[in-house]
């Protein structure tokens, strides 16, 4: 059975599934898929097709006969390979207001108001004179919500973040904000995961962050259901929302957002091209656990959605004995 629910609301997406020992693209439309090979897709596969997408032909297929299989009767896993991923820092307006308010010192003369104030004039500014902060992460983090989410042993505070992630069509290098969309295939769901404990340095903090340990441990990408091509999304106001074990931890809205797609997509072809296929995360809104002071437990069950784009059910699990011993070894 399939792990992933909640209401594509796209007449057709894009997904993987799992057919034996294999991993097979799949065209779905409504509660049904099918396999998408070679001849159907127009393409030798899935990053190629992204590159030039011919999305009328896979409008025609989704409305044609086939072998259509019930979505509930298979396994979705991640609906992407990306070759890059890059990652947005500190994009939503409420969740850095937060972050400084929660950070006030205890000998700071501010009342909290006071300091909130100044943080809303601070993140104006840097929305209109100041540019995206981005990060990179590891294309082998990514992966479907039919993998458990293993919560290493070498901490206790393992986070949660949901993203609304950007994924590439033709290859974007230097490209202006007013031709940035037309880079744009598609939308997906990924829940950036993050070691609170590891993302500063203690043995030189002159370094500063360390996003590589800090998020990039394996499944530390949760990605998925679908991908949802941008002809069906309207990435300016969609509704973010997590639940842990049924409670409401993350419940924003894309309009929250300092720098919006198009600044986005831009800002990041400067550096190196986003080739078709790549994940472009755009930030995570208020309420992860460092917020809350609650982190992820083995058992938690993490229900991440986002409009339109469908629904992951990430299942957490404690790192096995006999891994713990491998990298104690």
């Amino acid at each position: 059975m399939t792990t992933t629910s909640g209401q594509l609301e796209a007449p057709f997406a894009l997904a993987r599934y799992r057919a034996g020992d294999e991993v097979r693209l799949g065209l779905i439309a409504g509660d049904r898929i099918r396999p998408l090979g070679p001849q159907e897709l127009g393409a030798a596969g899935l990053n190629a097709f992204l590159a030039t997408p011919d999305w009328d032909r896979l409008e025609k297929l989704a409305q044609g006969e086939g072998p259509w299989l019930p979505l509930e009767s298979v396994v979705l896993t991640a609906p992407v390979e990306p070759r890059q991923v890059l990652q947005t820092g500190a994009n939503y307006r409420t969740h850095v207001i937060d972050l400084v308010v929660a950070g006030l010192d205890k000998n700071d003369p501010r009342t909290p108001e006071e300091a909130r104030e100044w943080a809303g004039k601070m993140m104006d500014d840097r929305q209109a004179n100041g540019e995206p902060y981005f990060f990179i992460g590891l294309p082998a983090c990514v992966v479907g919500d039919d993998v458990p989410l293993v919560l290493p042993s070498y901490s206790e505070k393992h986070d949660w973040e949901l993203e609304l992630a950007v994924v590439i069509g033709k290859e974007a290098f230097r490209v202006g904000r007013e031709e940035a969309m037309q880079h744009v295939a598609g939308y997906t769901v990924v829940n950036d995961i993050t070691t609170r404990d590891l993302v500063f340095r203690r043995d030189m903090k002159e370094i500063g962050t360390d996003w590589y340990r800090g998020k990039n441990a394996p499944g530390f990408l949760p990605t998925g259901p679908f991908l949802v091509p941008a002809q069906f999304v309207d990435p300016a106001k969609l509704k973010v929302r997590l639940e842990l074990n049924g409670d409401v931890m993350q419940d924003a809205t894309t309009d929250d957002l300092l720098f919006d797609i198009p600044a986005l997509v831009s800002a990041a072809s400067q550096n190196m091209p986003l080739l078709p296929g790549d994940l472009l995360l755009t930030g995570s809104p208020a309420g992860n656990g460092a917020h809350w002071g609650r982190l992820l437990r083995d058992g938690d069950v993490m229900t991440g959605s986002i409009q339109g784009l469908g629904t992951q059910v990430v299942r957490c699990v404690a790192e096995p004995v006999a891994s713990q011993a491998a990298g104690q070894a």
